[in-house]
């Protein structure tokens, strides 16, 4: 009988040493595979199990949760969701998450380490934690009322600091709609996959486009670095067209008078043949490294979600440099990018990295994470700096950009009107990238870059000035007064 004991007892501890062992092979060998499998529902259900914490501008939610009652608990809200939809993105339970939904979802979804690590200091119990944005209310909503119905983008940056100030993008559409799982939500999914205006891009910083003329801020800044030009006052106009050099291709001017400009003429009348000859002169080595310095060809850059990187060609012959130096060929760029490029001239030659996350905090209000100014570098000399500015200043006050004028400020500003398609057939984008200093203030508080790319005009009278430049004046103006 004790025999038979000690044998059944034997037995039982096999079963269980092999069954141990199963239990630890599934969990760790194949823990991978099973949670990785479609069917697998436990992450979603972990993750809808409390409310997401929320997006805040100007220090007000944007977003929510409701509680459903489902097995997926907490459906995401959104107020003014179109108005905000560049910069929350979606989170939703069937088709994921987007822009600052997706860059802070450890936040949002209560599983950031320091929320999971210190329950005490008002973690995840109830909810996830909060993310402040940089974004000022008066400010994005000018830039999307400006815009109105038509396709485009607007960012503004405080040169100072590198804070996004607003981030537009149109056609936009309502986060709300695919926040569910059930057919409401994958109707609206098919019908915004399916728009031909491509409501879900995001042109703000996922967009590239031929930046114009508002390019040639960053030539003038190579042109000035280099010694090319030293004075604002040197007669750099050559009469008559220009010669892409190795063609037979000419490059003309809508104005005679660019023939006989002073480099601040050439720049308030946007002359392509100067710019294009100066871009030349300067070389492709030394316009790469100026276009770098001022952000081009960073692929790196997330604010926290990540950016298009904008682009300027450094292998090409002198007659595609002359093109790249006007803002055309394969110059492409962001409008983050060439609100960037206001900032630097605004901020006296230095940049900051753009940012668009202020703070993070528990849902009780304990901060886990700052961003704050970061990145300041020297783009190109101060004396330089100065010397932009007054030609962008000149371009609103003498120029193509008088629509851009706001009334006891100093603005500096450019426009762009960019060819594009198979042989320029495509209806030009209007660019106008400006800065804005209100009475009495040391320095510029707004730099802002405008895009239109459906102009509702003529072809021939589509210019910045016109389409772009009355967007930008609201958004400056809604930034000095708020």
């Amino acid at each position: 009988m004790t025999r038979t004991v000690r044998h059944a007892a034997l037995f039982c501890l096999l079963l269980l040493a092999a069954l141990l062992v199963n239990a630890a092979r599934v969990q760790v060998v194949e823990a991978g595979p099973y949670e990785r499998h479609p069917a697998n529902r436990r992450a979603d259900i972990d993750r809808h199990h409390r409310p997401r914490g929320d997006i805040l501008v100007g220090g007000r939610p944007v977003t929510g949760s409701v509680d459903t009652g489902e097995r997926l608990r907490h459906e995401r809200t959104y107020t003014d969701g179109p108005l905000y939809a560049p910069v929350t993105g979606f989170a939703s339970l069937a088709y994921g998450a987007t822009l600052l939904e997706h860059a802070e979802d450890d936040v949002l979804a209560g599983r950031h380490p320091l929320l999971a690590a210190l329950p005490l200091f008002g973690g995840p119990a109830d909810g996830g934690g909060d993310v402040f944005t940089t974004i000022e209310p008066a400010a994005q909503r000018a830039a999307f009322e400006g815009l109105g119905d038509r396709k485009g983008a607007v960012v503004a940056l405080e040169p100072a600091t590198g804070r996004i100030l607003a981030m537009v993008s149109t056609p936009s559409y309502d986060p709300a709609e695919l926040s569910g799982n059930g057919p409401s939500a994958a109707r609206a999914w098919r019908r915004l996959l399916g728009d031909a205006d491509q409501p879900l891009l995001n042109r703000a910083v996922r967009q590239t486009y031929p930046p114009g003329s508002t390019f040639k801020v960053v030539t003038a800044a190579a042109a000035l670095e280099a010694g090319v030009v030293r004075d604002l006052g040197q007669r750099v106009g050559v009469p008559g067209p220009y010669r892409l050099p190795g063609t037979g291709t000419e490059l003309t001017d809508e104005r005679a008078e660019c023939g006989r400009a002073t480099l601040r003429q050439a720049f308030e009348w946007s002359c392509n043949t100067v710019f294009a000859r100066l871009g030349v002169r300067v070389g492709a080595q030394r316009m790469t490294r100026t276009a770098r310095e001022f952000g081009f060809n960073d692929a790196g850059l997330r604010v926290p979600f990540g950016v298009a990187p904008s682009t300027f060609d450094p292998d090409v012959d002198r007659a595609q440099l002359a093109l790249s130096s006007i803002g055309q060929y394969n110059t492409r760029a962001t409008p983050l990018q060439m609100a960037r490029v206001a900032a630097v001239v605004a901020g006296g030659g230095t940049a900051r990295t753009p940012y668009l996350v202020e703070r993070t905090t528990t849902d009780g209000g304990t901060t886990i994470g700052r961003a704050g100014p970061r990145g300041l570098r020297q783009v190109v000399r101060p004396v330089t700096a100065r010397l932009l500015r007054e030609l962008m200043t000149g371009v609103v006050t003498d120029g193509t950009g008088g629509q851009a004028a706001v009334a006891g400020a100093e603005v500096g500003g450019k426009t762009g009107t960019a060819q594009h398609g198979v042989g320029n057939a495509g209806t030009p984008y209007a660019w106008f990238v400006s800065w804005a200093r209100g009475k009495g203030e040391l320095e510029p508080r707004v730099a802002v870059a405008v895009v239109v790319e459906d102009a509702a005009a003529d072809r021939g009278d589509i210019t910045g000035g016109d389409v772009a430049a009355p967007v930008a004046r609201a958004v400056m103006k809604a930034v000095l007064d708020s």
